[in-house]
C-alpha cells in the first residue's frame, strides 16, 4: 500500500494549486483525478479575469497549471475515489477504483458537476443536440441556431464564444435580468445576442436530432416553440460530495463542505478548497483556498510528525 503525506483529490485549480504548494514544501503527495483531466475546468472558453492574462481558455491555464504540478508531485489519471475512511491513529485511508493507499492528510477539491433542467428530452438528446459545453460541442453548431440556457456568467461566457463561432444566438432566461456580471453583460450587448426573458424550457424535441424547444413564459403563462438546432444548458452547478459523505465529512444545506478559514473540515486531517465548499465560484478563489489548504496540512502534517517522535 503506498502511503503519502497529502493525498488531493481532484485536479481542478484548488487541487492543482495545492499541490505544487505541497510539493514545493517537499512534501510526500499525489494528486488522484477521476478523468484525463479536470472536468468542468476544460469547458471554460474564454476567461478575462484570471490575473496574469487577458484572456485565456480554462483548457490552456489548467494544462500550464499541471505542468508545473508536475515539476514536484505525480497525477493520477483516470482513479476515482471511491470512499475515505474515517481517520485513526494510523492515518486516512483512501479507496479508490485502482486500490488503496494511506495518508496523514487529505485535501476534497472534487468541486461541481453541471446541474440539469430535468425536462423532457434533454436525456434523450445529449450529444444530438444538447450539450454542456460550448467548448466541446460549439464548432459543430457554425452556422446554425442555438440557444443557451441560464443567465449566469458561464451562461453569458458559452453565448459569447459561440457567437464568435459564427453561430446564430439566443439566450433563454428565466428571469427579467442577468446574474452575470456587468462587464459580461456589455459584451453580450455588443455581440448584439438577444434574450427571451422570464421563460423557461418545458421539453426539448426532435426526431433524430434536436429541432426546438417548448417555452413557457413564466409571467403570461403563453407557451410557444421556439426553433434551434442546439441547446446548450449552463444553470449552474451542484457539488460532486459523495467522496465527503463517505467520509462523514460536515455539509451545508446545499451539499457543500463546511471549512474553518483555514479550509479544514469537521475531521481531523481532512481539508476542503474549491467549488466543492460553495461560496464564490472563481478559479482565483479556488487556487487561494488550495495553497492555504496545502500549507495548514504541511504545517500540522509536521507538527504531528514532531509529536510522534518526542513520543
Amino acid at each position: 500500500m503506498e502511503e503519502y503525506d497529502l493525498i488531493i483529490i481532484g485536479g481542478g485549480p484548488a487541487g492543482l494549486t495545492a499541490g505544487i504548494y505541497a510539493g514545493r514544501q517537499g512534501m510526500n503527495a499525489v494528486i488522484l483525478e477521476r478523468m484525463t483531466g479536470a472536468g468542468s475546468g476544460y469547458m471554460v472558453p474564454i476567461m478575462e479575469n484570471y490575473p496574469g492574462f487577458d484572456v485565456i481558455s480554462g483548457k490552456e491555464l489548467l494544462e500550464k497549471m499541471r505542468k508545473q504540478v508536475e515539476k514536484h508531485i505525480p497525477i493520477k489519471n483516470m482513479e476515482e475515489v471511491r470512499k475515505i475512511s474515517k481517520n485513526d491513529p494510523s492515518g486516512i485511508l483512501v479507496t479508490t477504483t485502482k486500490g488503496e493507499y494511506k495518508a496523514k492528510a487529505v485535501m476534497i477539491s472534487t468541486g461541481s458537476h453541471h446541474r440539469r433542467l430535468n425536462v423532457p428530452g434533454e436525456f434523450e438528446f445529449l450529444g444530438r443536440g444538447v450539450s454542456y459545453c460550448a467548448t466541446c460541442d460549439g464548432p459543430l453548431f457554425k452556422g446554425k441556431n442555438v440557444i443557451v440556457v441560464g443567465g449566469g456568467n458561464a451562461a453569458v461566457q458559452e453565448a459569447i464564444y459561440l457567437k464568435d463561432l459564427d453561430c446564430n444566438v439566443t439566450i433563454i432566461h428565466r428571469r427579467d435580468q442577468l446574474r452575470a456580471e456587468k462587464y459580461l453583460q456589455n459584451k453580450l450587448k455588443e455581440h448584439e445576442i438577444p434574450v427571451i426573458w422570464d421563460s423557461a424550457v418545458e421539453e426539448i424535441n426532435g426526431k433524430q436530432a434536436v429541432s426546438s424547444v417548448s417555452l413557457i413564459n413564466r409571467k403570461t403563462q403563453e407557451k410557444n416553440d421556439f426553433p434551434t438546432d442546439g441547446v446548450f444548458i449552463a444553470v449552474g452547478e451542484e457539488p460532486l460530495n459523495q467522496v465527503a459523505i463517505t467520509a462523514g465529512v460536515e455539509l451545508d444545506k446545499g451539499g457543500y463542505i463546511v471549512t474553518d478559514k483555514h479550509q479544514r473540515t469537521n475531521i481531523p486531517g481532512i481539508y476542503a478548497a474549491g467549488d466543492i465548499t460553495g461560496g464564490i465560484k472563481q478559479w482565483v478563489v479556488a487556487c487561494a483556498e488550495g495553497a492555504v489548504a496545502a500549507l495548514i496540512a504541511f504545517v500540522e502534517v509536521t507538527e504531528e510528525s514532531e509529536i510522534s517522535c518526542k513520543d
